[in-house]
């Protein structure tokens, strides 16, 4: 992403830079690196931005975090947008009838971010997706149900200006990427071989808004074996069934505000 020129457009990036490191935090220097601006402009930003409660600094160390002011601000703005209330109950239940990590994650432009994290009885655990965590679109399982299921047109739009290959390796070509949206299309569900993470699985369904456009997505994570080819098609039709439901309980409660 191109270093926007704006003011608004920078602190955005500082302050999401930010939000990736939490809860441990992270120096001006690794903010300034993750947000793709100089050093000394994040800085100065960060500066501004702890005098309003947005930042904070972690006693006793130089690692930048997120303020109290945005804690406030986002209880205000959850009783519009927040939908995992809604969702807790599906991840939960996928966790438990599974064993594996569940999940529930959101489209955010051309991201989705991880909003929920359950994990299933079953020890190993994948820890490419947590809480917080974002992806591009057609990446992990969440991103890649969400994308193939996007008018052919935007999927166009869109890999022709992403380049997931530098950043994520050969297997994420636009080649393989299209590959991946037939097999989801045919399939209805996505499946993420070890794309990311070598031996971390996953496979996810999408969340429909009203609309009928792909806002959310319900996954599963482990690790290969337990997304065997007798097992896999058990969890996609599992997912398929949560997300469907899920699309309607959500529906019923934007009807409701």
């Amino acid at each position: 992403m191109d270093a926007p020129q704006d003011l608004v457009g920078r602190i955005y990036l500082s302050l999401r830079a930010v939000g990736a490191h939490e809860p441990d935090g992270a120096t001006t220097t690794a903010i300034a690196r993750e947000a793709g601006l100089p050093r000394p402009t994040v800085h100065r930003l960060l500066t501004s931005l702890q005098r309003v409660g947005l930042v904070d600094r972690v006693p006793g160390t130089d690692h930048w975090v997120l303020g109290p002011e945005l804690y406030l601000l986002g209880a205000a703005a959850a009783r519009r947008y927040d939908v995992t209330e809604v969702a807790l109950p599906v991840v939960r239940r996928l966790a438990l009838a599974t064993g594996e990590s569940a999940f529930f994650s959101a489209r955010r432009g051309q991201e989705t971010i991880c909003l929920i994290r359950e994990d299933g009885a079953f020890p190993i655990r994948s820890h490419v997706l947590y809480e917080g965590a974002r992806f591009p679109l057609g990446v992990v399982s969440a991103g890649m149900v969400v994308l193939a299921h996007l008018p052919d047109r935007e999927i166009d739009e869109y890999l022709e200006h992403a380049d997931l290959r530098a950043r994520f390796g050969p297997q994420h070509d636009i080649g393989e990427i299209r590959r991946h949206i037939t097999a989801t299309r045919t399939h209805g569900y996505a499946v993420n071989p070890g794309l990311v993470l070598e031996g971390s699985w996953g496979a996810a369904a999408a969340v429909f808004d009203r609309s009928g456009i792909p806002r959310w997505a319900l996954s599963l994570t482990g690790v290969e074996h337990r997304f065997n080819a007798e097992r896999l098609p058990q969890l996609g039709s599992l997912l398929l069934r949560e997300a469907h439901a899920l699309t309607e309980d959500l529906a019923r409660s934007e009807a409701r505000r």
